[in-house]
């Protein structure tokens, strides 16, 4: 017989069940960063701009 009880599920809910899409800054700073490249090797950002 076991004298440590086991914690309830219900005590900590799983961050997956939130039922929203999040995304961490890392990647959020990747995917801007990679905009950004591509605006500027397709013409998009002027030579002016970029130092």
């Amino acid at each position: 017989m076991s004298s440590n009880p086991q914690p309830s599920a219900a005590a900590e809910p799983d961050p997956r069940e939130h039922g929203k899409f999040s995304i961490s800054e890392d990647w959020a700073a990747v995917v801007v960063g990679l905009a950004l490249l591509a605006a500027a090797l397709t013409g998009l950002i002027p030579d002016g701009v970029i130092p």
